[in-house]
C-alpha cells in the first residue's frame, strides 16, 4: 500500500443475474493521496461489475506498471485487465496484447468524450477491448456512498447495476462505446 494512503473497507454482496455470479467479497481499498473519492468508487464499481474470486486490485496510482484491476488464471495468465479513466493509447495497446480481455471504465464527462474522439479509430481493431462510460452525475452519486467502512449490495441485471448501502441506492447504466459482453 502507498505511504499515507487512506484505507477503506467494503463488504460487497454481489448478485449478478447477467453472469449468474453470486458471492460476498470483503475488500480493502487503499486510497492514494492523489486519488479522488470518485475514482475510488469507480474502482469499486468496476470490481462489482466484473466480480470474481480471482479479481484483484492492482497497486493503483502508486505503481503505474499494474492495471487498476486484473484477473489472472491459475497459470498466471491475465484473463481480464481493467483500466480506469482515459489511459493513453499505447497503454491500451499493451494491455490488449497482454490480456485475453481488456476493459476501460471511463468516467470523465466531457473529457471522456474528447479522449474517445481522439483515439477511437486507432483502437477499433482490438477485438478484446471493451470501453464503458459511466455518466458524470452517476459518479458523483457513487462518491456520496463512500465511507471508511461500507456494507454494500450489488444487483446486476439486464446490463444495469444497482449499488445499495441500506438507506441509499445508485443506479448505474454504463454506456458501451466499444466491445461486447
Amino acid at each position: 500500500m502507498a505511504p499515507n494512503a487512506t484505507i477503506y473497507k467494503a463488504e460487497l454482496q454481489v448478485s449478478n443475474m447477467d453472469r449468474h455470479y453470486y458471492a460476498a467479497h470483503t475488500l480493502t481499498l487503499a486510497c492514494h493521496p492523489s486519488e479522488t473519492a470518485e475514482r475510488l468508487m469507480v474502482r469499486l464499481l468496476a470490481f462489482a461489475l466484473y466480480a470474481d474470486e480471482r479479481l484483484e486490485f492492482g497497486k493503483g496510482l502508486s505503481n503505474e506498471e499494474e492495471p487498476d484491476l486484473w484477473h489472472r488464471n491459475y497459470a498466471g495468465e491475465i484473463e481480464l485487465l481493467i483500466e480506469l479513466g482515459q489511459p493513453d493509447e499505447s497503454r491500451i495497446r499493451k494491455a490488449c496484447a497482454r490480456a485475453r480481455q481488456v476493459v476501460v471504465v471511463n468516467y470523465g464527462g466531457h473529457a471522456a468524450d474528447v479522449w474517445w474522439d481522439k483515439i477511437a479509430t486507432s483502437l477499433a481493431r482490438h477485438r478484446n477491448l471493451t470501453v464503458l462510460d459511466i455518466p458524470e452525475a452517476t459518479v458523483r452519486q457513487l462518491a456520496e456512498l463512500l465511507e471508511r467502512s461500507m456494507r454494500l449490495q450489488v444487483l446486476v441485471q439486464d446490463g444495469e447495476l444497482q449499488l445499495m448501502d441500506g438507506s441509499r441506492s445508485v443506479s448505474v447504466h454504463a454506456r458501451r462505446r466499444m466491445g461486447s459482453d
